[in-house]
């Protein structure tokens, strides 16, 4: 049989720190994430150990300021770092991107006194986020969110629902946008709060197709009153917040999603090339071997396109517009990819005994993830062509 074991990644990193960096990320993933991957999501196990693991090895602040407890490390090489965690499985990688997310509006909007109170521990600290945006009548149409705060005193009270929450009752502190004015974008405001605040809690997590390790439940807020401290940036400012954190964080979707297409290629290349009907490998049969190529080319370029504007992100360029590209390729990427991976597999890939199943259904929730494939291709065409006509 050839020893066709996959290589990793041929990875174009900008400084030796980085290089470093991925080999600490690869060694944890390889002794601590993938071996224990298929068994922990069949039982659906949340591995909350993992995550303090990272917290610890300082990988779960990476592109923030080291003054508060982060990494300084540039856009393209966290989410490298996501790519890989996401390969060795999508619970872990996924979960860290959130984590980001839920860390963005106080890091960039946040005043200098509640970075140095909270950020220190959201970065470093082993605590995990949530972030709070989505409700069961307002998932796309973000700016029809019903989740109010309402002033009382020098506080504020917050009633309502959110939903498909990633790290739903799990999460140390929620990064929550509520409504504290009028209808419509202008009305909303961002909040930072305690994931223990009496009135909180989260329902019995949603039973999904895939990620079954990581818990995505609605989180009810019933009263809960915060200090004005915990409001972040200017009232009304929480939409613009927002729509800030999602153009990163759909990078972060990008990058795992790539992880995902890369674990699923792995797969298939070993079994083509171990795997022998009519007296040799299937790799040398020409359709294996053209599937095993375009699923490569698909990985290559999506891989190009989300460190293209990871990069523009880092030069403090605009990649809005290169964001939501990268999240519509390398998502429908790996449905492709997986798809095309237990199709290589045959029948021992539509089983639990090999990992491309599974990689199969995990993919389908990165086209929905963090604004659907339509919502991505709304904003591109709106770059290009304008606002939609009313």
């Amino acid at each position: 049989m050839p020893d066709r074991a996959p290589q990793p990644v041929d990875r174009q990193l900008p400084t030796d720190e980085a290089r470093d960096l991925i080999s600490l990320v690869r060694d944890i993933a390889q002794r601590e994430i993938a071996p224990k991957a298929a068994e922990e999501e069949d039982a659906g196990h949340f591995p909350r150990e993992i995550f303090t693991l990272l917290s610890e090895s300082g990988l779960l602040g990476l592109p923030y300021d080291s003054e508060y407890g982060g990494g300084d490390q540039p856009y393209e090489v966290y989410l490298q770092v996501l790519e890989e965690l996401a390969a060795a499985r999508l619970t872990v990688g996924l979960g860290v991107s959130v984590h980001s997310l839920a860390c963005h509006a106080l890091a960039n909007y946040g005043t200098k006194e509640q970075q140095v109170e909270h950020l220190p521990d959201m970065l470093g600290g082993g605590l995990l986020g949530a972030y709070c945006l989505s409700e069961p009548a307002s998932g796309s149409d973000a700016a029809s969110l019903r989740t109010k705060a309402v002033r009382d005193g020098d506080g504020w009270v917050l009633t309502g629902t959110k939903a498909w929450i990633t790290h739903g009752g799990v999460a140390d502190f929620c990064t929550v946008l509520a409504r504290t004015g009028g209808e419509g974008a202008r009305g909303i405001t961002a909040f930072l709060v305690p994931g223990d605040s009496e009135g909180l809690s989260a329902a019995v997590p949603e039973k999904k197709m895939g990620m079954k390790g990581s818990p995505t439940a609605q989180v009810h807020f019933d009263g809960v009153r915060i200090p004005d401290g915990r409001r972040i940036g200017e009232e009304g400012q929480g939409f613009a917040i927002a729509l800030s954190a999602l153009d990163s964080g759909r990078l972060g979707i990008a990058a795992c999603a790539v992880g995902v297409a890369q674990a699923a290629l792995d797969e298939a290349v070993a079994y083509a090339t171990g795997r022998e009907q009519f007296g040799r490998p299937i790799a040398d049969f020409q359709g294996l071997r053209f599937m095993l190529a375009d699923m490569a080319t698909r990985i290559e370029a999506g891989r190009s396109l989300y460190l293209t504007a990871a990069r523009l992100r880092d030069a403090g360029r605009p990649f809005a517009r290169q964001a939501a590209m990268a999240k519509l390729f390398c998502t429908d990427t790996a449905m492709q990819v997986t798809v095309d991976a237990v199709q290589v597999l045959g029948g021992y890939g539509y089983t639990a005994d090999f990992p491309v199943e599974r990689y199969m259904r995990e993919a389908k929730v990165l086209q929905i993830v963090e604004g659907t494939n339509q919502i991505q291709r709304m904003v591109i065409a709106r770059h290009l062509a304008g606002p939609e006509s009313r």
